[in-house]
């Protein structure tokens, strides 16, 4: 049987916490799709599109991975596209006590054959947000390290086209 996961989350921006989680799904899946949640309730930092752009780009090394968006619930996206797996990234207890509520919500709203698999992040990464990272990035501190170069880059230029407005 093909394996065919999801990794979802708003990815605003990819850190590279993210990205070892979706390297190592890669490896353990046919198929992983990074499936980039839309919330309108979130102020983003980069549009739907930009993000969608940028992560393309940094999966490109990555040849079974594709990049997708959705609104809605996740379980209708899962059953919807077929997804066997859907994979989240653990960084602390703290990650693990929300991720559980939500896993054990979702497994009544999945088809039957759909698991959600956990993976931790790697230690060098556990620290690292989407939100620590914009926070630090917004007050001139440096970010290297954090992201992919591509987001890195992306961030970089936002931040010159806002100075020079």
């Amino acid at each position: 049987m093909k394996t065919k996961a999801l990794y979802t989350g708003s990815f605003d921006p990819l850190t590279n916490g993210h990205y070892n989680i979706i390297e190592r799904a890669s490896k353990l899946y046919d198929e992983l799709t990074v499936g980039i949640i839309m919330n309108p309730a979130k102020k983003s930092l980069f549009s739907l599109q930009e993000r969608k752009e940028m992560i393309e780009e940094t999966m490109k090394p990555l040849g079974n991975v594709r990049v997708d968006s959705f609104s809605g619930l996740l379980a209708d996206y899962v059953n919807k596209n077929g997804f066997n797996v859907v994979v989240r990234g653990l960084r602390s207890s703290m990650d693990f006590e929300y991720e559980i509520q939500m896993a054990q919500m979702n497994a009544r709203l999945f088809n039957e054959a759909v698991e959600t698999v956990f993976l931790m992040t790697d230690p060098q990464s556990s620290f690292i947000s989407s939100s620590m990272v914009k926070e630090v990035h917004s007050l001139g501190g440096s970010i290297e390290g954090l992201v992919p170069d591509e987001i890195l880059r992306s961030m970089k230029a936002l931040t010159e086209d806002r100075r020079m407005l």
